[in-house]
């Protein structure tokens, strides 16, 4: 790290050592980057962050998409509460093109939802999801 008198040097040196090309105040904006980070990097048709009712938080891709993946995450979070044989089987193959991980935040679970994708596409959700627990424990304080 550069060292300086110089009250110009301080935030050139952190900016040279800043990983993030975008970042926003805005939490909600700031999701939208951190999803659409990962869905590019794990070549990704859509990328979701759903509440536990399957309400859509924030998405990457085509917003069609992310509505519906939405409104299926909670139950392919949970397939043992599906009573239905006909969604079952809906959503037993639409689960082979699904990569699907669920957090808790501030006490609330939410679901982390993607289509698509490449071989790294399990870390790189991993690390989308733990970003977006940082972006929302950033946004309560």
């Amino acid at each position: 790290m550069l060292v300086s008198d110089s009250p110009n040097a301080a935030p050139a040196a952190v900016a040279a050592h800043e990983r993030r090309r975008r970042r926003s105040e805005d939490p909600i904006t700031a999701l939208h980057y951190q999803l659409s980070f990962a869905r590019a990097e794990a070549d990704l048709e859509a990328l979701v962050l759903v509440d536990d009712s399957g309400c859509l938080v924030a998405g990457a891709g085509a917003w069609p998409l992310c509505e519906e993946l939405a409104a299926y995450a909670p139950l392919l979070a949970h397939p043992g509460a599906i009573r239905s044989d006909a969604v079952g089987s809906s959503l037993a193959s639409m689960s082979r093109q699904i990569e699907i991980r669920t957090m808790m935040i501030d006490g609330v679970e939410a679901t982390i939802c993607g289509r698509g994708g490449s071989v790294g596409r399990t870390a790189s959700i991993a690390r989308a999801a733990a970003g977006c627990k940082r972006i929302l424990a950033g946004a309560e304080a």
